[in-house]
């Protein structure tokens, strides 16, 4: 069954199809469309653009100025015996768990393309370091949607560690031996620092547009699911087949909806009326899984590097489930079992309405801070590379 999935000749008439009605949905909900489509670019000015700009243009120059490498050569010794990979894709992960979807799997692709690390730790860096950040978490889903900052610490807490959990369980995927890292600069000596930069820049413009575009497009095609009635006849199938497991509509809705745009599923969290822990839980799902935006937008940076999809795909489903399963049982344990109360819902228009000056601010400053600690993690390494080098020419 699987294979057959896989087949493109299925593959190319799944999506035939999904463009058919889209075209059809499109003309017989025009100004729903447009609506959904001006969300989508608001979403994009507001929030993805200036949270994910600086942190795209950050791991370009640490992978061409050599800073993960020179990360690698400290945490090398930590991530091959957990991992299974090379200290430099230490810099993946860790870019992922602070800059949010999908900056840890470009980062792995470009360490891929660099040659800092082989086709196998690639694919099992995939499985695990794309992950979404802790702004999202603890700001949106957290206090905006659960209007706890409590709930949002959670949620991180389960989503960083499920992540880990998947990276333990893909150490097994694959053979080959662990890329070892060693201080040096990944790009040529022919090129500058400025143009490196200039480059970085271009680079990291083009991905922004990329995604916003992905964005955009998922925000229609929600939009228009809904309308059409698919998401509710969808929904309606899912709780018939697990109705036994406490599922109901709405529930189901969320889930579809997140399965599909991750943003859309958890905001329709906000209102549901469903006790916190079982809202946690199905939180906790969306945001491992990521949905088929986030994927589209890692696709489009997979291009012709030929690293399997397959991994990327299983990493991610297995990453949502245990997401859930840990929150789960942490509502089991704290009692996570009434309905929040909007302590600070006074705090989801703020974040809903962030403005791009805002946003920006915080997203520089993160990213700032990620490379001054990259930059003395890499102290070290230069210093021991230094010295070899001097001892070998004497």
């Amino acid at each position: 069954m699987s294979r057959f999935l896989w087949r493109p000749r299925f593959q190319n008439t799944v999506f035939s199809l999904g463009v058919c009605l889209m075209l059809l949905s499109l003309l017989l909900f025009p100004d729903q469309s447009v609506t959904a489509a001006k969300d989508g670019v608001q979403l994009c000015l507001n929030v993805i653009v200036p949270s994910l700009f600086p942190f795209f243009v950050l791991s370009t120059l640490c992978v061409e100025l050599g800073l993960i490498r020179a990360l690698g050569s400290l945490t090398g010794p930590l991530m091959a015996p957990l991992f299974r990979v090379g200290g430099a894709c230490a810099g993946a992960f860790l870019l992922g768990i602070v800059g949010g979807y999908p900056v840890g799997a470009r980062t792995a692709i470009a360490l891929y393309e660099s040659g800092q690390c082989s086709r196998d730790e690639a694919e099992r860096l995939m499985s695990f370091c794309n992950n979404s950040g802790p702004a999202f978490i603890l700001g949106v889903v957290g206090a905006g949607i659960f209007s706890s900052s409590a709930a949002g610490l959670w949620l991180y807490g389960a989503h960083v560690a499920a992540s880990i959990l998947v990276g333990l369980l893909f150490r097994f995927y694959g053979k080959g031996t662990v890329t070892v890292s060693e201080f040096s600069p990944a790009h040529s000596a022919d090129i500058s620092v400025s143009e490196l930069f200039i480059r970085a820049v271009k680079d990291a413009f083009s991905s922004a547009m990329n995604i916003c575009a992905f964005v955009i497009f998922f925000t229609v095609v929600i939009r228009l699911l809904f309308l059409t009635g698919i998401i509710t006849r969808l929904a309606s199938i899912l709780v018939l087949l697990l109705g036994n497991l406490g599922l109901h509509q709405d529930m189901a809705e969320s889930l579809l909806s997140g399965a599909i745009e991750m943003t859309s599923g958890v905001w329709s969290l906000r209102d549901m009326a469903a006790s916190l822990g079982n809202r946690l839980c199905m939180a906790a799902f969306i945001l491992g899984w990521a949905g088929l935006s986030v994927h589209c937008q890692v696709l489009s940076f997979i291009g012709k590097s030929g690293l399997s999809t397959r991994t990327y795909f299983f990493g991610k489903l297995l990453h949502g489930i245990l997401s859930a399963v840990l929150v789960f049982l942490l509502s089991r344990r704290l009692g996570w079992n009434h309905s929040v109360s909007a302590i600070l819902a006074g705090q989801v228009t703020t974040i809903a309405h962030l403005s791009f000056g805002r946003a920006l601010t915080i997203s520089l400053g993160a990213a700032l801070g990620l490379w001054i600690l990259l930059s003395l993690l890499s102290i070290p390494a230069a210093i021991k590379s230094a010295f070899l080098r001097r001892k070998n020419h004497v």
